[in-house]
């Protein structure tokens, strides 16, 4: 945020409260300027009935436990909710696929906010729903934008939030709950690698289920993000709304202890 420095002469003659008046309003108005704050953008789905999760997860279930007047007059409202930690908008801790890992409660606060790096593939995509980002794909990125910053949070944008929460449509199959038949775009082995040791990156996002393409058996990216502790963003909302550089992304997860994955909130501030 650029700091806007002003010099301002008051005539003596005018009154003290004048004075003090007219230098709040020129402050207060530097202060609310959109074009000087940003805008924010909320990158999370709510969470309810439709929400999808990992076919072998149990899914988010809410249900009012109070609900209306009481009996003396004011109004009281609680509702109780349970759900599995992989659903929806969430993050995956680093413990999620290695054992030595971070859980979230344990990554740090500083690390879960950082520039963000949108790679969009949504051409690759197009020809092929099982994709996964290459390296080539980073450097033709760079090419366009500079290179990716360190302590970054790189957004895979594939396209397939346009499907949500149509189960069938977002997993890519007619019986989304077999894993073994799932169909989506994510990550590779080797553009993850070269994103943590290359570029230091913070963590990783996508608009998908998992970081991992759907056909994936055994989650290589997930062990080799793990084992680097760090975290991904899965099921990440609007990343159209995103440009290749130049937001900044914060993801603030339940605080669950012990927690191999938690429902997130995710907001940008877009430049």
């Amino acid at each position: 945020m650029r700091t806007t420095t002003f010099s301002l002469s008051l005539t003596c003659s005018w009154p003290s409260w004048t004075r003090v008046i007219l230098i709040a309003l020129l402050l207060g108005g530097c202060a609310t300027n959109p074009s000087r704050t940003g805008t924010i953008l909320d990158l999370t789905y709510s969470f309810d009935e439709d929400t999808v999760y990992w076919p072998t997860n149990e899914p988010f279930h809410w249900e009012k436990a109070s609900w209306g007047p009481t009996l003396k007059g004011y109004w009281y409202a609680s509702a109780v909710y349970s759900a599995s930690e992989h659903g929806g908008t969430h993050l995956d801790a680093p413990i999620h696929f290695a054992e030595s890992g971070w859980t979230v409660d344990e990554i740090p606060v500083a690390n879960l906010t950082g520039k963000a790096i949108v790679l969009d593939i949504r051409s690759q995509v197009e020809s092929n729903p099982d994709y996964s980002l290459q390296i080539d794909d980073i450097a033709r990125w760079e090419d366009s934008y500079g290179l990716i910053p360190p302590k970054a949070v790189v957004l895979l944008y594939t396209g397939f939030g346009q499907y949500w929460p149509e189960k069938s449509r977002y997993l890519g199959s007619f019986t989304p709950e077999d894993p073994m038949t799932l169909h989506f775009p994510g990550f590779s082995a080797e553009a993850i690698s070269f994103l943590l040791h290359k570029r230091e990156i913070l963590g990783i996002g996508i608009d998908t289920a998992s970081i991992d393409p759907g056909q994936s058996r055994d989650f290589p990216v997930h062990q080799i993000l793990g084992q680097a502790n760090c975290y991904a963003l899965e099921n990440v909302a609007h990343l159209d709304r995103l440009p290749p550089r130049g937001a900044r992304i914060t993801a603030l997860p339940m605080k669950i202890r012990g927690g191999t994955g938690a429902p997130v909130r995710i907001i940008a501030i877009l430049p």
